[in-house]
């Protein structure tokens, strides 16, 4: 980057960098970690030389012109999280398989992807950071289900009912977060990994099925359970596989329920 003529970039001339880009930037080219940034709504994409050596990009051109009409696949694989990082979100995406060139040819690799938002020094989003760790190790198949243990996330708009669902579910030992519309939800999925999404189907904002549609593409070992007051046809023609139940529903069946899923 040094050596970069930056005054024929959209950058343009080092000195007139602004100092959110510096720092982002100092902070690249002194870690070991393979890191990609976004600046600004131009698109102009820098990464340090681990980044470059991690998805074969080494001989390239020198960072700083705009991405290419194919962008890079962290960037490419999630668009709706990548609009979410430009509104202010920290995002966090588990052992996530990514699509690189290498060596001439087409590989994945997988890598925990984390999303920052850098803002300027008037508070606004300028550029996204992305940081590629190495993939954390998943849990092993059924470690739930030996113990009967869960960690459930219920989404329920209604006040009264999401207490008593959660009340319930934590009575047979599992482990509950709670949200009250989908948006929030995505947010909890975001920072951390559950073993069930347990969802009303109407919800404010965001339907019950749009959220378990975006869940189960973040965390593909997730299930998905709806509960509705209506009738199950608005669950019955999916493209992602659920489990649906009908409201009003008794402790016993959410324990049957649940022991179905093990």
């Amino acid at each position: 980057m040094a050596t970069q003529d930056w005054s024929r970039a959209d950058l343009g001339p080092q000195d007139a960098w602004p100092q959110a880009l510096r720092l982002v930037l100092d902070i690249m080219l002194n870690t070991p970690l393979p890191m990609l940034l976004m600046w600004g709504r131009r698109q102009v994409m820098l990464y340090n030389q681990a980044y470059a050596s991690n998805v074969g990009t080494a001989s390239a051109v020198p960072p700083g012109g705009t991405v290419p009409a194919v962008p890079p696949s962290a960037w490419s694989w999630n668009p709706q999280a990548i609009e979410q990082a430009w509104a202010g979100q920290s995002l966090v995406f588990l052992r996530q398989s990514l699509k690189l060139w290498r060596d001439g040819r087409m590989a994945e690799a997988s890598f925990d992807l984390h999303y920052t938002p850098v803002h300027d020094a008037d508070g606004a989003v300028a550029g996204i950071l992305c940081t590629l760790a190495p993939a954390s190790a998943a849990a092993l198949p059924g470690a739930a289900a030996n113990d009967g243990h869960l960690r459930i996330l219920v989404v329920e708009d209604n006040q009264d009912a999401r207490y008593l669902v959660c009340e319930m579910l934590r009575a047979f030992g599992h482990e509950v977060s709670a949200a009250a519309n989908g948006e929030a939800a995505l947010e909890l999925l975001a920072r951390s990994e559950y073993d069930v999404l347990f969802s009303d189907v109407s919800l404010p904002g965001m339907s019950g099925v749009e959220l378990g549609r975006t869940a189960i593409k973040r965390q593909p070992r997730l299930r998905i359970v709806f509960a509705s007051g209506y009738s199950q046809s608005l669950t019955s023609h999916l493209d992602f596989p659920a489990v649906s139940m009908q409201k009003p529903y008794d402790i016993e069946q959410l324990q049957q329920m649940l022991q179905g899923l093990h």
